[in-house]
């Protein structure tokens, strides 16, 4: 079997902040050549595909200064320190929603963009939601939006590019493929 791993031989740690840490790695190339790899470096993540009684799935409305735009996404949030993906998903659907639930689902883990960041995102599935009679406290600065779509609609806002996001439209090709809805 061919050798085709990269071996580290510097780190240097360019900026530490609030979501993601920022290095550059020095790298030894399987031909022995040598290149510089620039790595975002990412707690992790959850995110919660949350289907109401009456079939509608609970998405939030967010502006992405990134993207300088507002998407429709799933609600998803990122892990806290020594934080069980589990506990994450529950207390981001909490957050985001308004919602709860007793049964979450796992249903896959992905990399986002393993180009450049370590970021792995867990999804997980609910239709046993229960309003908060108190609504949680979420992010100071996170100012969302609920909507709640069918899955024809989901796949409307695709189209339009609305929804926009990998995890989101995981979820949906997820949902249209079970059929269930």
């Amino acid at each position: 079997m061919k050798n085709i791993e990269e071996k580290t031989i510097h780190t240097e740690k360019i900026y530490e902040g609030k979501i993601i840490d920022l290095q550059v790695d020095d790298v030894v190339l399987p031909d022995g050549e040598k290149a510089k790899r620039e790595i975002v470096k990412h707690p992790g993540a959850v995110a919660i595909i949350p289907i109401t009684k009456d079939k509608k799935i609970v998405f939030v409305k967010q502006y992405r200064k990134p993207l300088e735009k507002t998407l429709v996404e799933i609600p998803a949030g990122k892990l806290d320190d020594n934080e069980q993906p589990l506990a994450a998903a529950i207390r981001e659907l909490e957050e985001e929603t308004g919602y709860t639930t007793k049964e979450l689902n796992f249903v896959t883990s992905f990399y986002t963009s393993p180009g450049f960041a370590d970021e792995l995102i867990y999804i997980y599935i609910t239709d046993t939601l229960e309003k908060l009679e108190t609504p949680v406290q979420g992010d100071d600065d996170e100012f969302i939006e609920i909507i709640e779509l069918t899955l024809d609609e989901a796949k409307q806002y695709v189209e339009e590019e609305k929804i926009h996001d990998a995890k989101t439209n995981y979820a949906i090709l997820y949902l249209h493929a079970l059929g269930r809805m």
